[in-house]
């Protein structure tokens, strides 16, 4: 008779033949009927089979989705890895996270998640070590969780709290006010609120923010175009019909505004964007810091579509800027609005062989974030541009921009790495000492057990690209360690170093972790951007080729041991290198992406894209989006990777259309035996806001599916 131990282990492992066995039968895909509708772009006729997917609210479509979560949600649910990494995602995503303090009057405020809140908690204290006191937790909104804090200003004297509350991951918000001493809510309630800040006047009586005319009646306002943004002025309780318009451009649909208000409370500085990474710059003269003149008329400072301006403050009439401006990789200059011609403007800081990230103003000094080869370098300098010193940063990693204010001699940061969690840190800005205000505490996590180094490789242009690959110390580089390569490379976006739970776990288990810090990116300076947009789009896709041929070539993985990940431009750099090498990779993890980019300009926001992508309304920009759109791109029989595509039900950032014909027609043409899957998560959005248990959920999903189809163990708990 066999041993009750050893009947037990053959009950599991046949449990787990079986689950494999199911799992490797072919998948009978959802209908995914095929229309006749061919648009005409410049004389190409262009079949676009799956348009009726695009109205997300028909009967059809949302019997689509429900059809294709009934495949995906089983699936992933019988993979032998699933139940595991759900357990151990939530163990190792069970620690405190802080975000970096901020002060307001005689307040400290931070956000603090105690481990598997859904959602962050907003904190004051009376000083560092004084007892916090809960002041917004939006987990008390939704039972859920799926409703969160998009984004929260404090008034200049602590008393009052401007909150933005998104549903289900829209990019849409509510403003809503709180006195932070009794945490009571004022009436306000300010609605049709998206892409704002919130810049309080120094009396604390109102602040500025924007936002767009509410949608048409007959019009969906997740999907609808995002035009005609506004400047307003809200009064403390008072009706948002009485807020004050204080700039708006009809002539100009597509700008859009950010304000700022002086810390001397003197100036509104306004400033303009439209698509891509250049600013025009308004101010208003508010006259006096306690009664400000909201009627002064709102003037140009800067009112040429040349370059990057970024407000970061000002002494009297001497406005400091970070710009782009004849310094591709940036600089720091000072304008004088008395004499603003560029005769009269100053260099503070030239530009230098690093990319100027982040400075902020402290005191009569400028704390200075550099991009060293994607890395953090942290410098602080006199206001004339003379060096004081270098932070020493621990390792290869991020350091966030400085928090703080001009009138406070305290400032605060965060660092991180691949296997450094977010620690915050206090810098005083007298003595230059640095003390640690929070350093997290994660269960299994032994950073010296990991290795980070930064590779360069060729492109298909012969280009230099950089690249991050993680893993355990001691790895055999014998071809076969599964391995994640993670890109974005777009809209200037630097990738840099940062922590994930995720992540760790994949390493743990073994797996190399690859990050490459692609052409479109923001890593080399406005250059290095440029590089990979329009017509030249193609380069970015050709870096992330590289970098897989490379992990290959040196024998870190091979094409059954690889997988590639990305989401929003990075789903669409999937989407592409999965299109143009299906042979490169294993498993292909898409993520929010832009899939049709012949119509991506027609919803929400997509108009504002159009400088990094350009637009089919062009004909020789057709060609080139033509060329490499991932819906239109996908051949029949052709045999491509194992596919998990995910999106939400309410990105109103990017389309969830997009994902829907691309996998659509991926399950059309697939001729090979490799799933293609698609996870509709419903009540979320692009991915801000989203609640920490639908994201661990979603991880053990994702990472399930990427270890099932690269032959990973399943992970030990």
């Amino acid at each position: 008779m066999m041993p009750a131990g050893l009947l037990e282990l053959g009950l599991v492992l046949l449990l787990a033949l079986l689950v494999m066995e199911s799992v490797a039968q072919p998948l009978q895909y959802p209908p995914s009927p095929r229309s006749d509708v061919v648009d005409d772009y410049h004389g190409t006729p262009v079949p676009d089979p799956y348009r009726w997917l695009e109205d997300t609210e028909s009967e059809q479509t949302k019997s689509w989705i429900e059809a294709q979560n009934a495949l995906t949600m089983p699936y992933l649910r019988s993979l032998p890895h699933r139940e595991p990494l759900q357990r151990l995602l939530t163990r190792r995503w069970n620690y405190t996270r802080v975000g970096i303090p901020f002060k307001r009057g005689r307040r400290y405020f931070y956000f603090k998640n105690d481990g598997l809140q859904n959602q962050a908690v907003l904190y004051w204290q009376p000083t560092l070590m004084g007892k916090p006191r809960a002041l917004l937790d939006p987990n008390l909104l939704s039972p859920d969780g799926t409703i969160s804090v998009s984004s929260v200003a404090v008034s200049e004297n602590g008393r009052w709290l401007a909150y933005g509350l998104s549903e289900a991951g829209s990019d849409w918000q509510r403003i809503r006010l709180r006195s932070v001493e009794t945490s009571e809510d004022l009436p306000d309630d300010l609605r049709w609120v998206k892409f704002s800040n919130i810049a309080w006047t120094k009396d604390a009586k109102g602040f500025f923010y924007c936002r767009f005319p509410e949608p048409p009646a007959d019009a969906n306002p997740m999907w609808h175009p995002n035009l005609n943004q506004k400047v307003y002025y809200h009064r403390l309780g008072t009706p948002q019909t009485e807020d004050l318009l204080i700039l708006e451009r009809p002539d100009q649909p597509e700008w859009r505004f950010s304000v700022t208000v002086s810390e001397d409370g003197r100036y509104a500085v306004i400033a303009v964007s439209e698509a891509g990474p250049k600013d025009l710059v308004y101010f208003i003269d508010l006259q006096r810091p306690t009664q400000p003149n909201l009627k002064s008329p709102v003037q140009p400072l800067i009112d040429r579509w040349e370059a990057s301006y970024q407000f970061l403050g000002n002494d009297g009439t001497l406005f400091y800027f970070r710009t782009d401006l004849d310094a591709p990789r940036g600089r720091v200059i000072a304008i004088d609005i008395r004499h603003p011609d560029k005769a009269h403007w100053k260099t503070i800081l030239p530009e230098g062989e690093d990319t100027l990230q982040a400075v902020t103003l402290m005191g009569k000094q400028m704390a200075v974030v550099t991009l060293h080869n994607a890395a953090s370098r942290v410098c602080v300098y006199k206001l004339n541009g003379e060096l004081l010193r270098e932070i020493p940063l621990p390792t290869l990693g991020t350091c966030s921009a400085f928090v703080g204010r001009r009138s406070q001699d305290e400032f605060f940061y965060a660092f991180t790495s691949f296997v450094h969690p977010y620690t915050i840190y206090r810098y005083d800005a007298r003595t230059g000492e640095r003390t640690v205000f929070h350093a997290p505490q994660t269960e299994g996590l032994e950073p010296s057990q990991y290795e980070t180094k930064q590779v360069w490789y060729r492109s298909k242009d012969g280009t230099r690209v950089p690249m991050f690959i993680t893993h355990r110390k001691g790895l055999k580089r014998n071809g076969d360690n599964p391995t994640l390569l993670y890109g974005y490379g777009g809209f200037s976006i630097s990738l840099t170093p940062y922590f994930s739970v995720s992540n760790l776990v994949w390493l743990e288990n073994g797996g190399v972790f690859a990050v490459p810090n692609l052409r479109g990116g923001g890593e080399f300076g406005e250059e290095w951007h440029q590089a990979g947009t329009k017509e030249r789009k193609q380069n970015v896709f050709d870096d992330f080729i590289a970098a897989a041929q490379y992990l290959i070539d040196h024998r870190y993985t091979s094409p059954r041991k690889l997988a590639i990940r990305g989401g929003s431009n990075g789903g669409l750099l999937v989407g592409a290198v999965m299109c143009q090498r299906p042979d490169l990779v294993a498993v292909a993890l898409p993520a929010v992406g832009v899939m049709d980019m012949l119509r991506y300009h027609l919803f929400t926001i997509g108009s504002a894209w159009k400088e990094d992508y350009g637009t089919s309304d062009d004909p020789q920009m057709f060609r080139a989006l033509y060329a490499y759109s991932p819906y239109h791109n996908l051949k029949p029989g052709a045999r491509y990777p194992a596919t998990l595509v995910t999106t939400g039900d309410h990105d109103d950032r990017v389309m969830p259309a997009h994902s829907f014909k691309f996998a659509a027609r991926l399950q059309q043409v697939q001729a090979g035996d490799a799933p293609v899957l698609i996870r509709i998560q419903t009540r979320v959005g692009h991915g801000a806001g989203k609640p920490t248990s639908l994201i661990i959920e979603e991880e053990a999903d994702v990472l399930a599916f990427a270890m099932h189809h690269l032959g990973m163990e399943v992970p030990s708990e």
